[in-house]
């Protein structure tokens, strides 16, 4: 057999780089494919500061991935207001059905989104739970402030300005929010072994979603108690907002010392006023950033942690000027959210 010319030679050597090349762009496209994550964004409500600033962070993190040449696209969605258990569920469920990679949720209810929970896991897709528990552990990681020291510290600033003595309410938020209950109990914990001589009048009302029914549920009890009381702890941003329109209105500005927990700008106006003797403040911006790096590093192979605390800080009118206090009340959420 003749071997073969110059010429086949050739065109049997550029067909095999070709080939090559075709292959390596081949694979160099399904790395790119692999290095994309879509992740959907689940919070408790989309009026209120707290969950805006969780969508900023969430936003930091997507642009961080991206320079690292990873596309991360984040899905915001959730319910309008916060006892929307219902409707919150359905945006879970619809999202199973949009093909994301995975879910960062901070869940309405911690006995209500398990069954939802589950549901996607069972799919494929896995979940990084965020700001408030869930009664399941099957999830990537839980992102959240430790709730129960949270409510300690109010105890403490509030048994401090009420000078350890006088009479409480304590006005709930909503029956399911695991958050907030744990805040609750780590107020009660904390004022009933350290402040004995404070009693507590009121624990039982429960606010409701909203600043509207939080400030009906406070005029009641401003109604029944208004003059014994001296102490108040509100355990979110709509109780305190609902409660400090209710002792305005109830003329107890000045004769009753109030506590809350989160912040915005009207609550950081009422504090700077002294309407608010302190705000124990989260910080909902690292939260989502977490929250969103937790996941994308858990789809990418990377260990991670089942439990992430993010801290609180109490803000009081002393220390509103505090390099640090001004930078977790004022998160950048123009740079992130235009």
């Amino acid at each position: 057999m003749l071997p073969p010319s110059p010429i086949a030679a050739a065109k049997r050597l550029l067909f095999k780089g070709i080939f090559f090349l075709v292959t390596l762009c081949t694979l160099a496209r399904g790395e790119a494919r692999a290095a994309e994550y879509t992740i959907a964004v689940i919070p408790k409500g989309t009026i209120n500061e707290y969950w805006k600033s969780i969508h900023a962070g969430a936003v930091k993190a997507s642009r961080e991935f991206k320079r690292e040449g990873v596309t991360v696209n984040i899905l915001w969605k959730g319910p309008l207001k916060e006892d929307d258990r219902e409707g919150q569920i359905q945006v879970v469920e619809n999202f199973l059905t949009g093909n994301v990679n995975g879910v960062v949720l901070a869940p309405l209810d911690s006995k209500a989104l398990v069954a939802p929970v589950e549901t996607a896991i069972q799919s494929g897709v896995p979940v990084v739970i965020i700001d408030s528990g869930l009664e399941s552990q099957d999830y990537v990681s839980f992102v959240a402030t430790d709730n129960f020291k949270g409510g300690q510290k109010a105890a403490d600033r509030l048994g401090e300005v009420m000078g350890g003595q006088g009479k409480c309410i304590l006005l709930r938020y909503e029956e399911g929010s695991a958050s907030t209950e744990q805040r609750e109990a780590g107020f009660l914990d904390e004022l009933t072994k350290k402040f004995r001589a404070i009693k507590i009048i009121s624990s039982d009302q429960h606010a409701g979603a909203t600043r509207d029914t939080a400030y009906q549920a406070g005029q009641n009890l401003l109604n029944r108690f208004g003059n014994e009381v001296t102490g108040i702890f509100t355990p979110n941003e709509s109780t305190c907002a609902g409660m400090v329109l209710a002792v305005k209105d109830a003329g107890l500005d000045g004769k009753v010392k109030h506590v809350g927990f989160d912040s915005d700008g009207a609550l950081l106006d009422a504090l700077k006023a002294g309407e608010l003797q302190g705000l124990v403040v989260q910080d909902p911006f690292q939260m989502g950033y977490i929250g969103v790096k937790t996941m994308v590093d858990s789809l990418k192979g990377d260990k991670v942690e089942k439990k992430i605390d993010t801290p609180v800080q109490i803000v009081t009118k002393e220390n509103l000027e505090d390099p640090a206090i001004k930078a977790l009340i004022n998160p950048p959420l123009d740079e992130y959210l235009k």
